[in-house]
């Protein structure tokens, strides 16, 4: 049990009580596999419907089954790790998450938001029938209220050991908006919204927080994948633009157990009398969820980067409020805030135009008022 009585936050290099959010994800399960090496205590979330699903869990049972084996390099990891099912959508869920990870290791010093789940589908996709337009709300149940859910649960414990470290793993989409993604997008912006004035609240609590945001493909590529079915104006053959919905489904492709329908072509589907394609109004085909299977050694390679940011920044006495990982992404959000900065300087230069020319009348209607108050001279007395 870690030491609940010491008031000061455990250093970058001591034992840190972790809670995680979500706990059955590749990188979850990489992390989590650090965070004992280092001797760190573990709370892991386990969704139900997750857990339940026996591929999903398969390399968190693995760690677990490890953790209880005996073998010299494990040792201790048995009692540093507890499970407890728990998905977020309720605030008793999580309050006894928290109570439960504080009863059992004394203290919660990271806490850390790394659930996600990825909607796939244009705006007018998943609008075509109250199933797709749940969707959306199931979204921001999985990404934002749930998180909130975490954060709201675990910050009176925090708050009361005047110490404590908020990491909420996001991604560049948090910058960055992309086709086919809306609602992701649209969730991850709602909680790093929330986290940026969060944080000036918990300040004074000595209570820190960091968002972390890999590319968008690490989230993507290591989490549950929701297909909502497809119009045909937006397949392929009719718009040419990069897809993620094609992207995301060439890398489930390389799995049989994980692959997709063929894609739809716009040629199928009947022509009017006039020649002119007939558009269903309703999404074609069904709902489809999947969790992509790649090879470890993909998966190292993936999430590693992020796996060794999350633990470096987990408990650090200073740490960043934001971090972006990888080269790549941290370009791709320069080059984002660069156009917004253009944006913003000719804004203030038509602003400026427009309050000069607005001074300008203005000046013009008072001189004009002034010549036509003037006093009348009258008739000369020569």
């Amino acid at each position: 049990m870690a030491d609940s009585s010491n008031s000061h936050s455990a250093t970058h290099n001591s034992p840190r009580a972790w809670l995680l959010t979500a706990a059955l994800s590749p990188l979850a399960v990489r992390l989590m596999r650090q965070l004992l090496a280092h001797g760190d205590y573990v709370v892991a979330c386990l969704p139900p419907h997750e857990f339940e699903h026996e591929e999903r869990s398969a390399e968190f049972r693995e760690l677990i089954a490890e953790c209880k084996s005996g073998r010299k390099d494990r040792e201790g990891w048995k009692d540093r790790i507890r499970g407890i099912r728990c998905d977020g959508r309720t605030m008793s869920g999580c309050g006894a998450a928290v109570a439960e990870a504080v009863q059992v290791f004394g203290r919660i010093d990271i806490l850390l938001c790394c659930k996600s789940e990825a909607v796939i589908g244009s705006v007018e996709e998943l609008a075509t029938n109250p199933k797709t337009r749940n969707l959306v709300r199931d979204q921001f149940e999985s990404i934002f209220f749930s998180q909130v859910n975490f954060i709201k649960a675990t910050l009176p414990q925090l708050r009361s050991q005047r110490t404590g470290h908020i990491i909420v793993l996001s991604s560049i989409g948090g910058h960055i908006g992309t086709p086919n993604m809306s609602m992701y997008t649209a969730a991850t912006w709602a909680l790093e919204g929330f986290c940026d004035s969060l944080a000036y609240e918990i300040a004074p609590f000595n209570v820190k927080l960091t968002i972390v945001q890999p590319n968008k493909e690490i989230q993507s590529l290591t989490n549950r994948l929701i297909f909502a079915p497809q119009i045909p104006a937006y397949a392929h053959t009719m718009n040419p633009a990069p897809s993620i919905r094609e992207m995301l489904s060439n890398v489930l492709n390389t799995d049989p157990e994980t692959a997709m329908p063929p894609a739809l072509d716009f040629d199928d589907f009947p022509a009017s009398p006039t020649g002119a394609s007939i558009e269903p109004e309703q999404g074609i085909g069904e709902i489809l969820t999947r969790y992509p299977k790649l090879s470890p050694t993909a998966v190292d390679k993936l999430v590693g980067e992020t796996v060794h940011a999350l633990a470096a920044i987990g408990g650090h006495e200073n740490p960043p409020s934001r971090h972006i990982v990888g080269s790549e992404g941290a370009t791709a959000v320069k080059e984002k805030l660069k156009t917004v900065t253009e944006e913003m300087e000719d804004f203030v230069e038509s602003s400026l135009a427009v309050d000069i020319f607005d001074s300008e009348l203005k000046k013009e209607a008072r001189e004009g008022r002034t010549s036509e108050q003037s006093p009348n001279p009258g008739p000369s007395t020569e």
